[in-house]
């Protein structure tokens, strides 16, 4: 037990951050689009040309 701890409560088992799961799902979501490397160019799709609309 610390020293800043009170002595006349029980130890806990667990306790709780207070971050709600939205807020934990988004940061989760958030690193991931940060930590993702960018998709390579469809090598397919190099090739064609790309098209213009013409002018009225």
């Amino acid at each position: 037990m610390s020293v800043t701890e009170p002595k006349n409560r029980p130890p806990r088992p667990h306790t709780l951050a207070g971050v709600s799961m939205r807020d934990l799902l988004a940061s989760c979501a958030a690193a991931e689009a940060v930590s993702t490397p960018p998709r390579l160019p469809d090598p397919a799709l190099e090739d064609r040309p790309v098209e213009h609309p013409k002018a009225a």
